[in-house]
C-alpha cells in the first residue's frame, strides 16, 4: 500500500473505530450487563410510549425479598444467579406484551400493554419459585407492586411508578423506603 493511500485510509479507519466504540457504549448503557434487561434509561422511553398508546397498560415494580441475606448466606455469585433467573422469568412473562428492566441492585421494573389479574398471578407464581444453584435450592421471594394506568387521574409514568412503589412496599408489609408501617387502632 502506498503512503498516499494509507494517509487517506487512516482517518476513515479512525472514524469507523470511534463510531463502533460509541455504538457499543450506547448499547451497553441501555442494557444491564448482568441480566441483559434494559436499564432505567432504556426502559423509560419505551414505557412512556406504551403508556401513551395503551390505556390498559400495567406498570410493575419488583424487589427481591431478603436479598442481602441470600448474598450473605450463599455468596454473591448465588445472589447474581438469583438476579439473572428473576430477570429471565420477568422477561418471559412480559414476552411480546411488555418490557422488563432492571433499575439496579435487586429492583426490577416492567410494563405490560395489558395484564388481567390472572396474568399477574402467574407472574407471582413464576417469580416466587426457588432457584437451583450449585446443587442447592435457593429461596427466592419477590414483592410486586402494580399500577393499572387507566386508574390514574393523569396517565404518566412517574405517577404509575409511584403507585406501584407504594403497592410493592405494602406487599412487603412496610410503609416505604423509610421503614416499617405501623397500624393505628
Amino acid at each position: 500500500m502506498d503512503t498516499q493511500a494509507l494517509a487517506l485510509a487512516l482517518p476513515l479507519i479512525g472514524w469507523a473505530s470511534h463510531t463502533a466504540l460509541l455504538t457499543h457504549r450506547l448499547a451497553t448503557a441501555r442494557r444491564d450487563p448482568l441480566t441483559g434487561l434494559r436499564t432505567r434509561a432504556g426502559w423509560t422511553a419505551l414505557a412512556e410510549r406504551i403508556i401513551r398508546r395503551h390505556r390498559d397498560a400495567v406498570v410493575l415494580l419488583l424487589d427481591l425479598d431478603d436479598f442481602k441475606n441470600l448474598n450473605d448466606t450463599h455468596g454473591h455469585a448465588a445472589g447474581d444467579f438469583a438476579l439473572v433467573v428473576t430477570a429471565e422469568r420477568l422477561a418471559a412473562w412480559c414476552g411480546r406484551n411488555g418490557i422488563a428492566g432492571r433499575l439496579g441492585g435487586d429492583e426490577f421494573v416492567a410494563i405490560a400493554r395489558q395484564a388481567p389479574d390472572l396474568y399477574l398471578e402467574s407472574l407471582h407464581r413464576a417469580l416466587n419459585q426457588p432457584v437451583a444453584y450449585a446443587g442447592r435450592r435457593l429461596p427466592v421471594s419477590v414483592s410486586v407492586g402494580s399500577c393499572h394506568v387507566k386508574d390514574l387521574p393523569v396517565r404518566s409514568l412517574s405517577d404509575a411508578l409511584a403507585t406501584a412503589d407504594s403497592a410493592m412496599y405494602a406487599a412487603k408489609g412496610t410503609s416505604g423506603r423509610r421503614g416499617p408501617r405501623t397500624l393505628n387502632r
